[in-house]
């Protein structure tokens, strides 16, 4: 792959923000442009070229590039050696920087320094920005800028940049023409820690810090048994709580959509509307659309667990408790995150895993993300859930809907971790893997970056709805209600349409695993987002003039076996075009997403057939 982009850039003077993982620059990105980047606390969310604009005091625009996170130039990984590629000139493209802006953890020096003495070398101007001093200091750490400003011979600015401390100060220091020439270089690197060592001594910042909050709680979630099982409750409140708080959003969405299609079909027909026009209206729009948007509450819900685990600092952690696990299936712990984000969308998680150093173990981690339950079934999983499992409590509070969900997501990772293990038998002979990740502080979650995570989320959720998922909903409704039935015609007359022509054809193919035309025919537009099957689904039933909701609908008509096979298809098929694309991007050849794609579906289709069978066998019928 070709990690270097090319784009053409306006003109003005650059700056970009070098650091290593976890110390904040991010938030001091968006704090200077005030762009809504996301923030989080792995280097691999910040995989991705982000540039924005900032004005100095003055009133001078610049530009911002927000670089890799990076614990050296001498890169290991891809976003590494984009980051050194930027640095030296070399990334295609890429105008080299005018000046960097070092960020540092306070409370961390000894390691952060590192890489602020490698940049100096690079023969750039530097300034030093001292973020998270607020945590230092809290920790008994008083760090006097000005004289480490004279230890390495460059201008050093106190921050809190989720606070928006420093940023004045900042913007005020870009005014001075003397920021914008280069020190004299440091001595060797061979020299670096022992230079840093001194360093430290001589501003009294040499001693041991006693143990902090952050240490405290890490004795329990660290605990090898103990920490497995708090993440495993973490996991299971989650998908709990995703069915449990999303059941008032979700019946008051279903009860407007619903007030909407009782409205729209009389007031067209007083308009004077012809039939074909109504029904694209009401069992086109309102019931394909509101089918999908229905699940909005649910997938954010999930989305804020997720932002919550990553606010909080608690996801490396997580990392470093599965590292032991993992690496029985031939993996790292490094390739949890970008594993887990995949339960979002598998696309961010793909790219995240320009953060692992291994080829062998970036590829399988690639491969492996489309097991991972993205929020894009999860329309799927809750209507049939909602269909065929009751709202039944359970003891202590358990719900049976969540328990079932939270089964789901346990079989796409083990269906996952299954591959992995083959995957290892196959390509992994002999190969010895380290985890190497710092640990941040834990931090209360911030309301604001929450609330801008939910929004985007949101945003990109109804975008889906009002583009990609529009339009197939409305390719659905035309296939399903053209031609029309003949006269004397005894069936509805969506069987006589293209969809049910084109469904039927499709049903022999699907009809030893129990899937019926209908389902036969959404799975088809279903390839471009999964989602889309739901708002299919909707379309063709209300064309087959049920006057139930869809779940009632799916509940009368189709067969327990029938459910819970295509929640298996669900598991496992590679159902998202887009995912593949993906693949293909990172891994620079179709070879791949090709290969994922054939063994995922014929891997679906097998464990389909055998949930049907098995499911009709266990009910006797």
């Amino acid at each position: 792959m070709n990690s270097a982009i090319v784009h053409v850039h306006p003109p003005g003077r650059l700056l970009a923000l070098l650091g290593n993982p976890n110390c904040g620059k991010t938030a001091l990105f968006n704090r200077l442009t005030g762009s809504r980047q996301k923030v989080a606390n792995y280097a691999g969310v910040t995989v991705e070229r982000k540039e924005g604009r900032l004005q100095t005091e003055a009133g001078e625009r610049l530009r911002l590039l927000d670089l890799p996170g990076t614990y050296s130039l001498h890169p290991r990984s891809p976003d590494e050696r984009v980051t050194r590629d930027v640095l030296a000139g070399q990334a295609v493209g890429e105008k080299r920087p005018d000046l960097l802006l070092c960020v540092v953890d306070a409370s961390n020096l000894r390691r952060h320094l590192r890489l602020v003495l490698a940049a100096q070398r690079q023969g750039l101007p530097c300034v030093l920005v001292l973020n998270m001093a607020d945590v230092a200091e809290r920790r008994g750490l008083q760090i006097d800028p000005q004289a480490l400003s004279h230890e390495l011979g460059l201008p050093v600015v106190r921050a809190v940049a989720v606070q928006g401390q420093g940023v004045a100060e900042l913007r005020a220091l870009l005014d001075d023409p003397a920021v914008w020439r280069p020190a004299p270089p440091p001595p060797s690197d061979a020299d670096d820690g022992q230079r840093i060592a001194a360093m430290l001594t001589r501003l009294g910042l040499d001693r041991a810090l006693p143990p902090g909050p952050t240490e405290r709680i890490d004795r329990w979630v660290l605990h090898p048994w103990l920490g497995p099982l708090l993440m495993a409750l973490l996991m299971f409140a989650m998908f709990q709580a995703v069915f449990a708080w999303a059941e008032a959003p979700k019946a008051l969405i279903q009860a407007g959509a619903n007030a909407l299609g009782q409205w729209l079909g009389p007031a067209l027909e007083g308009l004077g509307a012809p039939g074909w026009l109504r029904s694209l209206a009401v069992d086109g729009l309102v019931a394909g659309l509101g089918g999908v948007l229905v699940f909005l509450p649910q997938i954010l819900i999930l989305f804020a667990f997720i932002l919550v685990l990553e606010e909080s600092g608690y996801l490396p952690r997580a990392a470093y408790l599965l590292d032991r696990w993992m690496g029985g299936l031939g993996l790292s712990g490094r390739s949890f995150i970008p594993l887990l984000s995949s339960f979002a969308c598998a696309i961010p998680g793909i790219m995240a895993t320009r953060s692992i150093a291994n080829p062998r173990d970036r590829k399988v981690t690639m491969a492996l993300a489309p097991l991972m339950t993205c929020s894009a079934r999860l329309p799927v999983y809750a209507l049939l859930i909602g269909a065929f499992v009751p709202a039944r409590p359970l003891a202590g509070g358990v719900e049976l809907q969540g328990l079932v969900l939270f089964a789901l997501y346990l079989a796409g990772i083990l269906s996952a971790a299954a591959v992995a293990w083959v995957l290892k038998r196959l390509t992994a002979r002999g190969e010895v893997r380290t985890l190497m990740m710092e640990l941040p502080e834990y931090h209360w979650p911030r309301v604001r970056n929450l609330g801008i995570g939910l929004l985007q989320r949101a945003w990109i959720f109804l975008r889906r709805v009002g583009g990609i998922i529009l339009l197939l909903t409305l390719a659905m409704w035309l296939l399903a209600s053209f031609p029309g039935a003949p006269e004397g015609a005894t069936r509805p007359a969506i069987e006589y349409s293209l969809a049910g022509q084109i469904g039927r054809a499709l049903a022999g193919l699907f009809e030893p695993i129990g899937f019926n035309w209908q389902i036969a025919i959404a799975l088809v537009p279903g390839l471009a987002a999964r989602e889309v099957a739901v708002g299919a689904l909707a379309t063709v039933y209300a064309l087959s003039a049920e006057g139930d909701a869809l779940s009632q609908a799916l509940a009368q008509q189709w067969s327990l076996a029938t459910a819970l096979a295509l929640l298996a298809w669900y598991v496992v098929a590679p159902q998202c075009l887009s995912t593949l694309a993906a693949i293909r991007r990172e891994s620079g050849s179709w070879r791949m997403p090709l290969g994922v794609a054939a063994a995922y579906f014929g891997l679906a289709y097998l464990v389909a057939g055998l949930t049907y069978r098995m499911a009709l066998r266990l009910s006797g019928s």
